[in-house]
């Protein structure tokens, strides 16, 4: 598997690429399927449609590697929260979660039993993959997931969550204790169900200061990185810590990748985390809407990238409006140009 391979520095005959969210809203066949499943949260519970789009960027596009198909929210949902998805408004939950009471109420072993959709997805989409293709599964960072169960959903300032993480911080590292032990059990079982790598987004690590993020952020992850890497050793870890471009000195741990978010510059990743770490990353995914920009997109990170260990990725996820045309020509693009 050429996606692997690179995830271990060995050598490939190009440069793998991926794109996150590439199971996603620009795709008509998506968007059928998603029809017949109702509504989002009915086609993540239905392995059988969840793995068909997992696989679907696979087959149009050409990509190097097909990430399981789901949320991250769905281990709060399962340890016992109630979650829903407002058109125009994201994910909420709708008793958000602020006291002990709460915390005890949810239960890591009923989340690993619930999750049984998912392992099923990753083990129908395992069988009607391409054997040279990987399949990634994923997880959120314990912080990112901990802010939506805090304040209830999706925030501008993280007051609620910041504001316990000043006023009363044991109790927020109990919050981060406990979903982090339900990623680990999470990310094991898909590892189990057969993810060939595990990629693990913190989408909201650039909410904390420096000292705060690696107490209250890295700290977990690590826990996580750990636990998998203690067992299964073999198995890739990608971190994925949005916009803390001036961390990076900071960075460090047993993962095997790190993903470079489009706001940071990629020399500047490379300056201080490459070689140790492969790097994947970053083109600004609005590029996707020109063809001119994505020659362009491209060229520049292959050519900073050269000779240094690398996967090409989008800086975030893919847009809702980008033509697939588009997609297809970017994924070629990197493909052809890389080709050694």
């Amino acid at each position: 598997m050429i996606f692997i391979d690179a995830c271990l520095k060995k050598p490939t005959p190009y440069t793998p690429v991926w794109m996150m969210r590439q199971a996603g809203r620009y795709l008509p066949e998506y968007m059928r399927v998603r029809a017949q499943a109702g509504d989002f949260l009915s086609l993540c519970k239905d392995y059988k449609k969840a793995s068909e789009v997992t696989l679907q960027p696979v087959e149009i596009l050409g990509v190097d590697a097909a990430i399981l198909f789901s949320d991250i929210l769905v281990v709060p949902l399962e340890m016992g929260m109630d979650l829903r998805f407002e058109k125009g408004e994201g994910p909420v939950f709708s008793d958000p979660l602020r006291d002990k009471a709460g915390l005890d109420a949810l239960s890591i072993e009923k989340s690993t039993k619930n999750l049984a959709y998912v392992y099923d997805t990753i083990k129908l989409a395992r069988e009607n993959l391409a054997k040279d293709k990987a399949l990634i599964g994923f997880c959120g960072a314990p912080w990112t997931i901990a802010t939506y169960m805090i304040e209830g959903g999706g925030s501008k300032t993280y007051a609620i969550c910041k504001k316990m993480l000043y006023q009363n911080p044991e109790f927020l590292h109990q919050i981060l204790e406990k979903v982090t032990q339900a990623l680990i059990f999470y990310v094991k079982e898909q590892i189990r169900a057969g993810v060939n790598a595990v990629q693990i987004f913190d989408s909201w690590a650039a909410a904390l200061e420096e000292q705060a993020y690696f107490e209250f952020g890295f700290n977990y992850i690590n826990k996580i990185v750990d636990s998998v890497k203690a067992e299964f050793p073999e198995i890739p870890v990608i971190v994925f810590p949005k916009g803390i471009s001036g961390y990076l000195d900071k960075i460090s741990g047993k993962f095997d990748v790190f993903g470079v978010d489009w706001s940071t510059p990629i020399e500047l990743a490379k300056a201080k985390l490459s070689p140790r770490y492969v790097l994947q990353g970053n083109m600004e995914p609005t590029r996707l809407y020109s063809k001119k920009a994505i020659d362009e997109g491209v060229d520049k990170i292959l050519s900073t990238m050269k000779g240094a260990p690398h996967i090409f990725n989008l800086g975030h996820g893919i847009l809702p409006d980008v033509p697939v045309e588009n997609a297809k020509y970017f994924i070629k693009q990197v493909q052809t140009k890389s080709a050694k």
